[in-house]
């Protein structure tokens, strides 16, 4: 009897992530529609190198870019999720429940609306409306790139013999050379899509860079 318990503690069931590929399936697809058919069969050069006045359908390939980056985020990081809080798998919609992806997912989108509702808000208020429409033009060249590295660690950290607990710490010392790297991207980059003057400048770093990063980390692993 002993001998038996011990084996069914041993015993292993294999995980069932065929829910992955099939998202990155249709992040893929995605960007196959949107290259194809919003971006009128542009290639990967000419996509990330066109200026904002010789492109056009901005906003879709902004919105795709966008949906894609939090698929994939919320997939590479949801297994990292201690727990679900009780108020969130507590609740049902037509009978399904929250788990550790489903909740990632509602943080990660919550987070990327709030963060980009506050940024048009942001630059309607200093006046400098036009400028929103050449920002999120650049960001989305930085996301697209963005979240095709995001695949290749979902597809390693899902379909590969790696240590989680190891990659954990590998994710943040990415994750905190993207966010710097982002933040020289805005400050330097030829289409000066930040404000002109420094303090609003270090104003938009402050709030709608740091702090929603930091809210975005209590709400998940706290």
């Amino acid at each position: 009897m002993p001998l038996s318990q011990n084996f069914i503690n041993n015993v292993r069931i294999p995980e069932n992530n065929d829910w992955v590929i099939f998202i990155l399936l249709g992040c893929v697809f995605l960007f196959i529609f949107m290259m194809n058919i919003i971006e009128r069969d542009a290639n990967l050069r000419d996509f990330l190198l066109q200026k904002y006045f010789d492109a056009s359908n901005n906003l879709p390939s902004w919105v795709i870019t966008s949906c894609v980056t939090v698929l994939t985020l919320s997939i590479l990081i949801s297994q990292y999720i201690p727990v679900v809080p009780k108020y969130i798998a507590d609740l049902q919609i037509l009978g399904f429940q929250a788990n550790k992806f489903g909740y990632t997912l509602m943080a990660v989108t919550l987070f990327y609306l709030a963060k980009s509702t506050f940024g048009f808000l942001f630059y309607q208020s200093i006046g400098d409306g036009k400028k929103w429409l050449i920002f999120y033009f650049t960001s989305t060249k930085f996301y697209f790139v963005l979240s095709f590295l995001l695949i290749i660690l979902c597809i390693t950290q899902y379909y590969f013999p790696v240590d989680r607990n190891k990659m954990f710490l590998y994710y943040l010392y990415f994750f905190g050379f993207v966010f710097i790297f982002k933040i020289f991207f805005y400050l330097f980059h030829k289409n000066k899509i930040l404000p002109e003057k420094w303090y609003y400048k270090f104003l938009y770093i402050c709030t709608l860079q740091i702090a929603p990063l930091l809210l975005l980390w209590k709400l998940l692993f706290f």
